[in-house]
This record gives structure tokens, C-alpha cells and sequence, in this order.
């Protein structure tokens, strides 16, 4: 089976004048690396290059290419948060006082000294930004809301959804 070269090549399509949005091309091997790192990224070069079928030397050049390219962002062991004694799990949908580029700039890099706070999201809608929180207790999760998060300059509302269950837990990116 003959595999073409590999290429990670970037189409850019302008959205506003200056801001380009930039797109991988990547060919049947690179998708099979990913899938593949993306269900164990602890796998041994060899063992990639022998699920994917090609050889080590090549494989290890096209995983590098990918993370220089920014496609393969890092690799993360995913913990079980209650194990840790983190059993509350809750997002907060905030409003800011005034959607002003500085402030929700602010307020993003806010969100970034949150220890409770583990992803957030800026979004449309009725909110401006989706806080994914998860804390040890009712308690400790409510003293952040009351206490930081409404107390932050530009809140203006702020929603809270406690979780029930998690039902779904892929953490993927389909290929």
C-alpha cells in the first residue's frame, strides 16, 4: 500500500478584514493518528505506528507536525473528579453589565484564576459566558457564586445549574 507524503497545509478564509480562520488538510494517515491518540494518548510511538501502518520514523515526524501545527494541543490524563472528593459538578450561566470588548476580555481572564471554574465558554444568547464549575461540596460551590463570581465588577446576572448525573463523557473530537 503506497501512503502519501505527508502535508499539513492551512486554507485561510478571511472573515473580517485582518482575522483569517485557518483549516489543517490532513490525509487518512493523520486521521488515524488522531483517532488513535485521542483513544490512548499514553501509546508508545511503535505502537501508534504499528495501529496506524506505517513505519516508526514517519509516524513520529507526522505527530510532531500535528502538534507544531497546533492540531494535537497537549496530552492529559482525565480524573474522576469524585474520587477526588470533588463531587460537585455545576454550570453558571453569567451575564456581564456591559458586553464591551475590555470587559469581556476582563472577564475571561478572570475566569482563568477561578480554581473551581474548569472550562468557560463565551457564547450567544441570553448569557455572555458558560463557567463549568466543579467543587468539593453544595457549600464551597456556593461561597465561589456568592462571594466571587457575583462579586466580579462586570456580573450583572448570574444562572446556576447544579448537574444530576453526567450521562456522556467522550472528551473526543469526531473524525
Amino acid at each position: 500500500m503506497r501512503i502519501a507524503p505527508l502535508y499539513i497545509e492551512t486554507a485561510a478564509m478571511e472573515l473580517k478584514k485582518g482575522q483569517f480562520v485557518l483549516r489543517a488538510e490532513l490525509d487518512a494517515i493523520d486521521i488515524k493518528i488522531l483517532r488513535e491518540l485521542q483513544g490512548d494518548g499514553r501509546m508508545t510511538n511503535v505502537e501508534l505506528a504499528d495501529r496506524v501502518g506505517i513505519s516508526a520514523p514517519p509516524c513520529l515526524r507526522r505527530v510532531r507536525k500535528l502538534e507544531d501545527a497546533g492540531i494535537i494541543e497537549g496530552y492529559h490524563a482525565m480524573l474522576n473528579s469524585p474520587k477526588l472528593g470533588l463531587d460537585l459538578v455545576a454550570f453558571c450561566m453569567v451575564g456581564l453589565k456591559h458586553q464591551s470588548e475590555a470587559n469581556l476580555k476582563a472577564f475571561a481572564a478572570a475566569t482563568a484564576q477561578w480554581q473551581l471554574v474548569r472550562q468557560a465558554w463565551m457564547v450567544s444568547g441570553d448569557s455572555d459566558f458558560l463557567l463549568h464549575c466543579v467543587a468539593e461540596n453544595l457549600t464551597s460551590f456556593q461561597d465561589f457564586v456568592i462571594e466571587v463570581l457575583t462579586a466580579n465588577e462586570h456580573v450583572d446576572t448570574v444562572r446556576t445549574m447544579l448537574t444530576i448525573r453526567q450521562v456522556k463523557k467522550l472528551g473526543l473530537v469526531e473524525l
